[in-house]
């Protein structure tokens, strides 16, 4: 029983497996906020893009 006290390496790994998930929380909180401006300014970026290749496709 003592040898399982001393034994380390789980905590190691444990607290590796706890930081790990906090950090896909907060990203999974970040997109959740931005994720309507981060898709507003792809939608915006691909109209331009769009309009471009449309106008020098044009022009020749």
């Amino acid at each position: 029983m003592k040898k399982l006290f001393r034994n380390q390496k789980g905590q190691g790994i444990m607290e590796y497996v706890i930081i790990s998930s906090l950090i896909g929380i907060c990203c999974l909180t970040v997109v959740k906020q931005f994720g309507d401006v981060i898709q507003n300014r792809i939608e915006g970026m691909k109209q331009k893009i769009t309009k471009e290749i449309t106008i020098t496709s044009t022009k020749k």
